[in-house]
């Protein structure tokens, strides 16, 4: 076996260990034995290779529905899992059991596994000069000391901001909020061991607006890894109290083509279809649309796009991706042009090339105009630039070809005209083409929202088909 490669990052090595005391039933020092443990084991019974990751988790969720409370709800999570290489051959096996016999058992269900399957000649660890040696503090674990008895307090007074904000909210789905924190460790036989804790805690609302056959619904929240940075929940309610009102009196409209504005919240899905077609299991499959566009224009030369692991207390950081593999910043989209694909070692190797330090997918992925902040446009400015078309609120269905990139899907929104919103819309289909829909993004806001990996403010398109009745 190599040199140990450790990478536990070295501002939290003191905190995690102090907090795991309290919070975690293991401590860091142990799971990081039972991974040396395994990989010693899987040597000894004839792996040639071997990887694996160890987790615990901790949570409480509690949610209340018209001031009362409706759930409330623990849970402590545990598993490990360990990829056993013969040669070219691999076999994976998983258990929720850290006993000393669970984890041989374990190990050995693996290599039966290996010992049982073809021989691939892309499989196998990543290379190792690309194992992250340097692991930085990036802020990921932030526990959140919360009560039941706060918790429920919490959500009632984001549900009753939500009622309060005008009479017509007639009903509610409830408040929930929700505390989760973890820690895992990963290890592979090239000597590669690291770990951290990292937390992860939200609140939502979701309300219902009108009577009879006029109901409405709509939702909002918020995540954050420090529940300081979460929106305060009387805001939080009234936000979700907003846009169900907003969407009352709904209409239809009839079939037309005309510019979309994607709000921010559902805008960031467009960067999902963009990661999907240029991630390493679709690209050699051959089943992306975006297939040998490298060096090519797949966005409106405006746009850059970036993957950013380092941003402290990002909710898809990390100083390491899921093989260990180090992470850097990388402009994967520049002035639209596509610069680089999202790969972990293996689909590296079916394409004949190297990892990008993507196993497990994108970082914080970020969306920007190339004139910086001063191309991106207020909400409202958009809307104005719009001028007149259709400001998209929420998407149903499922309606992607990742093969040929056609898109349609079912969507409800506002109609707008002269820049400003009019009226309601629902029951329509949204269509086009997701290599022309990227290349027609005329504007960008600077509305971002941070609720996942993917950043952006709301994306207007020109040109879609807008099917109605």
């Amino acid at each position: 076996m190599s040199k140990t490669v450790s990478a536990t990052p070295r501002h939290h090595a003191s905190r995690s260990v102090q907090s795991g005391r309290k919070r975690f039933a293991y401590s860091t020092d142990t799971l990081r034995n039972i991974a040396q443990d395994m990989l010693a084991y899987a040597r000894q019974r004839g792996a040639t290779a071997a990887s694996l990751e160890i987790s615990e988790g901790i949570g409480q969720g509690v949610t209340v529905r018209q001031g009362g409370v409706e759930t409330i709800e623990y849970n402590r999570d545990k598993g490990l899992g360990i990829t056993a290489y013969v040669g070219q051959q691999r076999g994976n096996a998983s258990t929720s059991d850290f006993s000393p016999q669970a984890v041989r058992d374990t190990v050995d269900a693996a290599l039966s596994i290996a010992r049982h399957t073809a021989k691939d000649d892309c499989s196998g660890l990543p290379d190792e000069d690309m194992l992250a040696h340097e692991c930085p503090d990036l802020d990921l674990y932030h526990p959140w000391d919360l009560s039941v008895e706060q918790a429920i307090e919490l959500a009632r007074e984001c549900e009753q901001a939500a009622l309060d904000t005008d009479r017509r909210i007639s009903n509610s789905e409830g408040a929930t909020v929700n505390v989760h924190e973890m820690q895992f460790i990963t290890a592979n036989s090239l000597g590669f061991i690291g770990g951290y804790p990292t937390s992860r805690h939200s609140v939502s609302c979701a309300v219902i607006a009108g009577k009879d056959d006029a109901m409405e619904r709509d939702y909002w929240y918020s995540v954050a890894r420090d529940a300081r940075d979460i929106v305060a929940v009387g805001q939080l309610g009234r936000i979700a109290a907003e846009r169900a009102l907003r969407r009352l009196k709904a209409r239809q409209l009839d079939t037309m083509q005309v510019p979309v504005l994607f709000e921010a919240p559902i805008a960031a899905s467009l960067l999902g279809h963009f990661v999907g077609a240029v991630s390493g299991s679709s690209l050699y499959r051959k089943s992306s649309f975006l297939l040998d566009q490298m060096d090519k224009p797949v966005f409106a030369p405006h746009l850059n796009i970036s993957d950013v692991p380092d941003i402290p207390k990002g909710l898809a950081s990390s100083p390491f991706d899921d093989e260990g593999v180090r992470v850097q910043r990388r402009t994967v989209v520049e002035h639209g042009v596509l610069r680089g694909y999202f790969l972990g070692s293996y689909s590296a190797r079916k394409l004949g090339l190297r990892t990008t330090g993507n196993a497990g997918g994108n970082h914080n992925l970020i969306l920007q105009s190339s004139g910086g902040p001063s191309g991106e446009l207020s909400f409202d400015a958009l809307l104005k630039k719009m001028e007149r078309g259709l400001l998209v609120t929420e998407l149903l269905g499922h309606g992607i070809n990742p093969v040929t990139g056609d898109y349609s899907r079912g969507a409800a929104g506002l109609w707008v005209e002269n820049g400003e919103i009019q009226f309601p819309v629902q029951e329509i289909t949204i269509a086009g083409n997701l290599k022309d829909m990227f290349r027609n993004i005329v504007a960008i806001g600077n509305d971002v929202l941070v609720q996942g990996s993917r950043q952006c403010g709301s994306i207007l398109v020109e040109g879609m088909t807008v099917a109605g009745r």
